[in-house]
């Protein structure tokens, strides 16, 4: 009996680390809902302490949600999935975890995986310590454990396998869900109490990658130009009990939004009148994505790879520039800007989900004839 003909979908173990409302979690959803699930089914291992707000929505569309102990605890997460893999059967393993794959595909070798894929979304940057040391340790044994090899982007395929082979696939998302709209627009803006201001978007979690201290003094600089200027920024993490204390020291309690975590930020982007990233590095960024489907003109920092840009609005500034400089760009980018149906242009630069999961569903059973 070939799979076609099978009446039982093939189910793919997908390894994460925590599952919140981050870039990854985000881009394996955006391919799960866009999948045949009658043909390819999606398991998910989480990390003990994850706040799993997928959850409901994975296990109504015929998902699993397993979650195992840390892989701080080793020997305790590697028995649990070696037992989750052998009981459940998996033909294919798919990692998400970026360096730390080579302890999920260790432990799917082990239990017999034929096909274990890496997947890496990250790349590293300066001042992370600790953090960048484990990176570089583990490293090297990215392509030993796996069989297939995937990244987000040409930049951190590069950056994790070297000269090994890999597959991109795009960090795509729902494009008519972004799409820009004048109405919806003008309904968001009313909402958030916003009239004809300057208002400039960040969106991404508070942690040291997304440089949200170098954004407040971008912010800063704005405001000296233009002091009814807001800035909205959407997300939560470790970082933002400190953003918070510097936009009050810089007087920016008025200019500044802490919007939050938001399950579904696209309308946010509408309201927006540039999209400014300053990241000292990232694997492509989904949010640029989503920003430049909203026909948003994007301000970020050279530690993004170039395979980010589709739209000629997207502007790319050094973080040795100063605040005062991105300030003026971000301020003529949003004067200047031509908000548009970008949908086609965005289709053809691969970022449709709809297309692309189709791809990663054939890809998968490629690896079973």
């Amino acid at each position: 009996m070939t799979m076609e003909q099978n009446a039982q979908p093939i189910r793919v173990a997908q390894m994460m680390t925590d599952m919140n409302y981050g870039g990854v979690e985000m881009v394996v959803m955006n391919y799960y809902r866009h999948m045949d699930r009658s043909r390819v089914q999606f398991d998910f291992f989480a990390l003990e302490g994850s706040t799993l707000p997928q959850r409901e929505e994975i296990e109504r569309l015929g998902g699993r949600v397993y979650v195992v102990p840390k892989y701080t605890h080793l020997p305790q997460y590697e028995w649990e999935i070696g037992r989750l893999f052998r009981q459940n059967g998996y033909q294919i393993v798919h990692s998400h975890m970026n360096t730390l794959s080579v302890l999920s595909l260790w432990g799917a070798k082990r239990a017999g995986v034929p096909n274990r894929i890496a997947h890496n979304h990250s790349t590293v940057g300066r001042g992370e310590g600790a953090k960048n040391v484990m990176k570089y340790l583990l490293r090297p044994f990215a392509t030993v454990y796996p069989t297939r090899l995937c990244a987000c982007s040409r930049t951190a395929g590069s950056w994790l396998y070297g000269e090994k082979p890999f597959r991109v696939f795009n960090n795509a998302i729902e494009l008519d869900r972004f799409t820009y709209d004048v109405a919806q627009r003008k309904a968001v803006r009313q909402e958030l109490g916003l009239g004809d201001e300057l208002v400039l978007g960040h969106v991404g979690r508070f942690c040291y990658a997304k440089n949200h201290e170098f954004l407040l003094d971008v912010m800063a600089e704005v405001c000296k130009q233009r002091p009814d200027a807001v800035l909205l920024l959407i997300g939560e993490g470790e970082s933002e009990a400190a953003a918070r204390r510097k936009a009050e020291a810089l007087g920016l309690q008025e200019n500044v939004r802490f919007l939050g975590r938001q399950s579904d930020p696209a309308k946010f982007y509408q309201a927006m009148d540039a999209f400014v990233l300053p990241s000292r590095y990232e694997g492509l960024g989904i949010v640029l994505i989503e920003a430049q489907a909203a026909a948003l003109p994007v301000i970020c920092s050279t530690e993004v790879p170039q395979e980010a840009q589709v739209l000629p609005e997207m502007q790319y500034l050094s973080l040795q520039e100063s605040p005062a400089v991105w300030a003026d760009a971000a301020i003529r980018a949003a004067e200047n800007a031509r908000r548009r149906d970008t949908s086609a242009e965005m289709r053809a630069g691969g970022f449709d989900i709809v297309t692309e999961a189709k791809k990663l569903e054939e890809f998968y059973f490629d690896l079973l004839k």
